[in-house]
């Protein structure tokens, strides 16, 4: 498929999907004489250029790997321009709509994802660096795992741990293990991938921890915790179906063996168990204390700091023995062979050069994404969208439709705008809202946190159109898991 194909099909795609959003908005704001802060914004013209903007950076995120522009770049920009226009609007009309206000609760969002997530890379660099992906992958090619084999654990683990430790998390993490196995083996890296998002989603579903818009969901008391659980079904087929499908595309043989023994550096198991502290440490502050839990992962930060402290300070200490032991012409004692053969030298131990290493570009992709959307629901059009899906289309379809929808337009905004509503549903339709807000997101690899944390973590392997190829196939997921819902849990959609 050539450049000028896939701009035109998305070009279509998101005029499809925009263009009727200002329609919707027309007719909107023309019954209910105006959207939100009493102004028209739906209907005059910077909604309609910030409605161009967003399309255009979105594109032009499609065509990354053809453009060799960064992902941050066209997104931030339009950010920026959604929000100017909004301001001059406000400010020549003369009108008071809080737009300063606006803005930093989208900011103060984005902090709090910012925080969690720069954390989270940050203690995968450290593992990185560890050299635990590495043993890992020694450990998995000894035992003669395939590359099949390979495809199903790592799903299966995003599917599993990501109920307890967020899907975006887990992305990350067995992102990282796929690229220490694959051996650079590109098709098995990119479908791994697509079944690790797809896994890390769908895990996420059926747990309140597992995703934002699920812990939205519990925590505005739409749903009892139990009853998230509910979607353990709906949920592994939404996993399981597509996985079926790239099963036969995966590649038949298994990883080539590696000379590297896949030794764990010095403190690489206290990084491990200091990174579950650091999980554990914002599970539980936000489920019984109540607190956000990117604060939890910041805490966390402070362990990693101070082992790395420890660490370096031991390391200065081995490496003066080592001079030492060099001028003196004694035999060097054993294990300081091994420490400098394993290259543990003090300068190794700085938690900033991970800090450094994080993926900034994805972290500022996500600023510029929900500034983006941020201005849109600050527009009207979010909550217009959500008003004429519940009142016209009917809940089932709605709810549908807004699982597509979370796959271009973050899905965070969009449940917040179906919350808001409180739209008059049975607990059936809001586990398949959550569900489909969830899962939907995989249909792209910009539809989900996780996507776009693994385009960066998994650069050149893992792109937009790797996860194109098999957007078919995880909709049949998509499909069959709402079908699964309705029929496993038809009692639910009573009363």
């Amino acid at each position: 498929m050539t450049a000028k194909r896939v701009f035109l099909t998305w070009a279509t795609a998101l005029g499809g999907c925009l263009l009727p959003l200002a329609a919707w908005a027309a007719e909107s704001s023309a019954g209910s004489g105006g959207s939100n802060h009493g102004l028209n914004l739906t209907t005059a013209w910077p909604g309609f250029v910030a409605l161009a903007l967003f399309a255009g950076a979105y594109l032009l995120v499609v065509l990354e790997e053809y453009t060799d522009l960064r992902k941050s770049k066209p997104v931030i920009l339009a950010a920026g321009l959604i929000w100017m226009l909004i301001a001059a609007y406000v400010h020549f009309t003369g009108v008071s709509a809080g737009v300063e206000d606006a803005l930093t609760e989208t900011l103060v969002d984005f902090a709090g994802l910012f925080l969690f997530l720069l954390v989270a890379m940050t203690y995968v660099n450290a593992m990185t660096d560890r050299n635990i992906f590495e043993a890992l992958r020694t450990w998995l090619a000894a035992r003669g795992y395939s590359f099949r084999q390979l495809f199903w654990i790592t799903g299966f683990l995003a599917f599993i741990i990501s109920p307890a430790i967020d899907n975006l998390t887990t992305a990350l993490v067995l992102s990282a293990v796929v690229l220490a196995v694959g051996g650079g083996n590109r098709r098995f890296i990119a479908l791994a991938c697509i079944n690790i998002v797809v896994g890390a989603n769908a895990g996420g579903a059926f747990s309140p921890f597992g995703d934002i818009t699920t812990l939205m969901v519990w925590q505005t008391d739409q749903l009892g915790f139990a009853e998230f659980f509910r979607l353990f079904i709906p949920a592994l087929v939404n996993f399981v179906v597509p996985a079926a499908i790239m099963h036969f595309a995966v590649p038949a043989g298994a990883p080539e063996a590696s000379e590297n023994t896949g030794h764990v550096r010095r403190g690489g198991y206290a990084v491990l168990i200091a990174f579950a502290a650091t999980i554990a440490t914002a599970v539980v502050g936000h489920s019984y204390f109540g607190l956000p839990p990117y604060l939890g992962m910041m805490l966390g930060m402070a362990y990693l700091q101070l082992l790395m402290y420890y660490l370096m300070k031991t390391a200065m200490w081995k490496d003066e023995a080592l001079a030492a032991y060099r001028e003196s012409d004694e035999m060097t004692p054993p294990d300081l062979v091994r420490h400098e053969e394993h290259g543990d030298s003090a300068e190794r131990f700085n938690v900033f050069g991970h800090v450094a290493e994080a993926e900034w570009d994805t972290l500022l992709f996500f600023y510029g994404v929900l500034l983006c959307v941020g201005g849109l629901a600050f527009l009207g059009y979010l909550s217009v969208l959500a008003n004429v899906l519940y009142l016209q289309w009917g809940a089932t379809w709605a709810n549908t439709a807004i699982g597509v929808m979370s796959a271009i337009v973050d899905n965070i905004p969009i449940m917040a705008a179906v919350i808001q509503m409180k739209p008059a549903m049975s607990d059936g339709q809001w586990l398949l809202v959550t569900m489909t807000a969830g899962v939907g997101g995989s249909l792209l690899s910009i539809g989900s946190a996780a996507g776009v944390a693994l385009m960066g973590q998994a650069r050149g392997y893992y792109t937009f159109m790797s996860h194109l190829k098999w957007s078919w196939a995880v909709a049949i997921g998509y499909i069959a898991s709402i079908l699964v819902h309705m029929l496993v849990n038809a009692g639910t959609f009573h009363g």
